[in-house]
């Protein structure tokens, strides 16, 4: 594909551009997460960066025999920013601190892992706590792939239309021949959407709003990929969102290999892990007794205290070293059979960081997708995009876009998702059109405003009541204020509405979830609201569902400033996470002078009941 040298020039500034966001983007890492005078410990715990104390349950040696400690929370805490596969460091006051990976985290119990040989020795004094990290290996990959990304010409030419785009030429209309489906339930445009897959020739969009079975379309097209003969990669910028779409290719009897951060997988997925596939095989009897023999050595040389001499020192360095040539032994046979699974895949799954880990060579690959591709930062898409001679991009892009912490960076594109950039290139995006998870009434709001009423509703989940609820605030008093920490935002008088509203609705706690938009409230609502209930700030919500969803907006002030609550992206994803029914608490006061919630409220008064906060008893 020749490109006028002017448009490569431009490709080149746009690259500096992105390693220069991510140095910023790692320097704001680096001074958010950072332990020092400006960021107590204590401060750090109150924004949701840190958790201490933990309650270590139990240790072993996991993948790679990195040290992998299981914990369990004493106390109620604001998680929301530590999602799995998370940098952090594990820590106690007045030591060095031990970079890490959190690998799980569920409720109050999580497991994390430690890049270090072994345990320090104060993982279990009860002051120890992690912390958020700066993800300095991510950034490092990332700018190392843009800097060499004009060696390879396809993505290169590729990176230059993304940036330079060109009225996308109209395809002519043609009539494919009719695919014999594996699932016969797909509706027409999701048939369309997988017809689409299976003739692209470069790159396909996928437009999948809430409900609309997008990972079901997904690995319907990738069957079909493979009946075709072609070997695909499928990534997503999450680990949660690669096991989902996983799960659907393993439950099809597809070759699947899951690489990346397998050592805390779903059941199901563990037979489709380099692990799995070698459970009790010649080869991992032959890692068990190396392993045994390493534990041997290992503890031989803990039994030399710091207090010795030259020749316990000199005995302690030997047994170390066996140590480390055993793990090397076992490292030579993980690799060496984990290049025959690679060969014997039809399917290969990981997030782009744990794809570039794997090792695959560009071009390797017939297609590529990435799932919610709309969180997908545009460097981290560079990683894979590569591997692959055509690509697939499926996700919504009126939803919320990768999180950014840098406002520099953001302001200045890193915010950007793969998907946002693909649009301009592609003349047809292949819209899922019905939604399959919640009541009409629900779906309504966001079908109008985000996706010009193209957004249907199966027959089903035509309303039978009242499934939207707007609560107002206005003249009650119930004001925002700044929570302890002095940094986020709660209302108090929100919470006392919904503590009221398990009396009069008889909420489910099992099937209801409470969602904002402020991590203050969140804490607030954790100490007010009963046990079990499940409470979530809006961006860590998103991708789940639940019976019944409460939303508090928590702004109430006399300016009229609703601050980030201008991203309307975040409103959509938390008006689409009910499936039953939706209470929406704000002041309209407030809220009135924007028009976005202004005709939310318009919309709830019409489709639903408008309620107001002298409806309850607040005494």
């Amino acid at each position: 594909m020749a490109l006028p040298n002017s448009r490569y020039r431009m490709s080149d500034i746009h690259i500096q551009k992105l390693i220069h966001c991510i140095e910023l983007e790692e320097k704001e890492q680096i001074s958010r997460f950072s332990l020092d005078q400006q960021h107590t410990l204590r401060q750090l715990k109150a924004e949701g960066l840190a958790l201490q104390p933990l309650a270590v349950t139990r240790k072993s040696f996991g993948y790679a025999d990195y040290p992998e400690i299981s914990f369990r929370l004493p106390y109620p805490a604001e998680t929301g920013s530590f999602r799995d596969g998370t940098a952090i460091e594990c820590f106690i006051p007045g030591e060095d601190p031990v970079k890490g990976v959190l690998l799980s985290l569920e409720g109050r119990v999580g497991e994390f892992r430690l890049f270090a040989p072994d345990f320090p020795d104060w993982i279990e004094d009860r002051d120890m706590g992690i912390k958020l990290a700066p993800d300095t290996r991510t950034t490092a990959i990332m700018k190392e792939v843009l800097e060499n990304l004009e060696k390879d010409k396809i993505s290169y030419a590729l990176f230059t239309n993304m940036h330079n785009p060109v009225a996308p030429e109209s395809k002519s209309a043609v009539s494919p021949s009719p695919i014999d489906l594996f699932n016969h339930t797909l509706n027409n445009s999701q048939r369309d959407a997988v017809q689409a897959v299976m003739h692209n020739s470069s790159l396909t969009i996928v437009h999948g709003p809430p409900g609309t079975g997008k990972t079901t379309t997904m690995v319907e097209a990738i069957q079909q990929l493979v009946k075709k003969g072609e070997k695909v990669l499928v990534s997503a910028p999450s680990n949660t969102a690669v096991d989902h779409i996983a799960k659907g290719l393993a439950a099809r009897g597809i070759r699947l290999l899951r690489v990346g951060n397998t050592s805390k997988v779903d059941e199901v997925l563990y037979p489709f892990t380099p692990e799995g596939k070698m459970e009790n095989s010649k080869e991992q009897k032959d890692i068990k007794q190396l392993r045994k023999r390493a534990e041997e050595f290992r503890r031989m040389a803990l039994k030399y205290k710091r207090s010795f001499g030259k020749a316990e020192r000199e005995q302690r360095n030997l047994l170390f070293k066996e140590v480390k040539n055993i793990r090397q032994e076992i490292k030579k046979i993980q690799v060496y059979q984990e290049e025959k699974m690679f060969e014997q895949a039809q399917v290969i799954a990981g997030t782009p960081i744990g794809i570039y880990d794997a090792g695959c060579k560009p071009g390797s690959f017939d297609t590529l997708v990435i799932d919610e591709a709309g969180q997908c930062m545009e460097p981290l898409a560079w990683c894979i995009v590569p591997l692959a001679k055509k690509w697939i991009l499926a996700g919504d892009h009126h939803q919320l876009p990768p999180t950014v912490l840098s406002f520099q960076a953001a302001q200045q594109g890193l915010r950007h998702s793969i998907l946002d950039l693909a649009l301009n290139l592609v003349p047809e995006i292949h819209l899922l059109n019905t939604q399959y998870r919640m009541r009409k009434s629900i779906a309504g709001f966001s079908s109008n405003y985000f996706y010009k009423n193209l957004l249907e509703t199966a027959a089903h989940l035509e309303d039978t009541g009242l499934h939207i609820h707007f609560i107002d605030t206005a003249g009650s008093g119930f004001q925002e204020k700044k929570g302890p920490d002095g940094t986020s935002l709660q209302n108090d008088g929100e919470l006392r509405i919904i503590r009221q509203l398990w009396q009069t609705e008889a909420l489910d706690i099992t099937a209801t979830a409470v969602i904002a938009p402020y991590s203050g409230q969140i804490a607030a609502a954790r100490e007010l609201l009963p046990n079990g209930l499940r409470i979530s700030t809006v961006d860590s919500f998103q991708g789940q569902e639940m019976d019944n969803i409460i939303i508090s907006l928590v702004r109430s002030n006399d300016d009229g400033e609703i601050g980030f609550l201008k991203d309307y992206r975040r409103m959509n994803v938390a008006l689409t996470r009910a499936k039953e029914k939706l209470y929406v608490i704000g002041d309209s006061a407030t809220l009135g002078n924007d028009p976005f919630f202004m005709k939310l409220m318009e919309y709830m008064e019409k489709s639903g009941n408008y309620r107001t906060v002298w409806e309850f008893d607040l005494t």
